[in-house]
């Protein structure tokens, strides 16, 4: 099979990841940008003031296990074969993701618990479901015909602002793969959800500059055309509707737009994001941002410390 991988894959798949040399670079990712529109001051606490904090919640650990199997599941059905991906022990190896991964995020919170035996065990059975419906149902979603597999936690590394090429965004790609026939790429982020996505989540233009950003980025890094590139939110979800009259699915799938337009929308995100918030010598501007509160405050790790975020002077 390695043979047969085309030569373009393989080049992306021998890339490595440049070292940050933080005596000059600062690096920046997704979740620093959509943090900083959802609320600068945040942003500021979070990122440029040392207050940094993890907040660490079932939902986080349960997503990173949902993920890595996943991806497991599909390296094995695309590098060998869907017949062995469907004879791996799916749940167990599930399992020991979920379990390793709050193991290692209760010794890093202090050794704090943040979840009980009961809210495990639902977690757990919710993924289960999510895997099995993957399994019997793959076909719907993934094919071998004419399909490779480019890489899981694809890596990213560019300058997105040519005028301060030492800011550099960082981030991983779920899942790419590649179409030999149309030579097309999809790129792909798992998310995981409650139930589903809604118009909310859909029409949020932030949100969604996510996989936006990662077309863009991945096509200048790999020299790929961005009209070869497609993109897809690829949701699985905890539960399903009780009482529904109409067969229900464990996973859907989202396609944000990604014309000329909107691509040109999310690039300027990250430009004003870059211009707002660093000096020409890659430090950062001591700027004063204030609080926007909003819905989000309420997980917000700053939310009951009123020394550092005076929302209440504003609301």
């Amino acid at each position: 099979m390695a043979s047969k991988i085309p030569q373009k894959i393989k080049e992306i798949k021998k890339y490595k990841v440049p070292e940050v040399n933080y005596a000059f670079q600062k690096t920046i990712s997704f979740s620093q940008i959509q943090t900083y529109y959802q609320c600068p001051k945040k942003w500021a606490l979070q990122y440029r003031d040392g207050y940094g904090t993890t907040d660490y919640s079932i939902h986080m650990t349960f997503g990173t296990a949902i993920h890595e199997t996943i991806q497991h599941y599909l390296t094995i059905g695309y590098e060998n074969s869907f017949a062995e991906a469907d004879r791996m022990d799916i749940e167990s190896y599930f399992q020991d993701k979920f379990s390793e991964g709050y193991k290692k995020a209760y010794k890093d919170n202090n050794k704090t618990h943040f979840s009980n035996p009961a809210e495990m065990g639902e977690f757990y059975e919710d993924g289960v479901a999510i895997l099995n419906y993957l399994k019997k149902n793959k076909s719907k979603y993934f094919s071998k015909r004419n399909w490779y597999l480019v890489g899981c936690e694809v890596p990213l590394f560019i300058s997105p602002l040519p005028r301060l090429p030492n800011i550099i965004y960082r981030g991983y790609i779920d899942l790419i793969l590649y179409n030999e026939f149309t030579n097309t790429y999809c790129i792909y982020d798992i998310k995981t959800s409650t139930n589903s996505w809604g118009d909310k989540q859909k029409k949020d233009k932030i949100k969604t500059s996510q996989l936006r950003l990662y077309k863009k980025y991945f096509s200048q890094q790999f020299d790929v055309p961005e009209d070869k590139i497609d993109i897809e939110f690829f949701i699985v979800k905890r539960k399903l509707w009780e009482n529904s009259q109409y067969a229900q699915s464990r996973i859907q799938q989202f396609k944000p737009a990604n014309g000329k337009n909107s691509m040109n929308y999310s690039a300027k995100l990250v430009e004003k994001f870059i211009e707002d918030c660093f000096n020409d010598d890659n430090s950062y501007k001591n700027t004063e941002h204030n609080p926007q509160p909003s819905e989000y405050c309420k997980w917000c790790a700053f939310n009951d410390k009123p020394d550092l975020c005076n929302k209440q002077l504003i609301l």
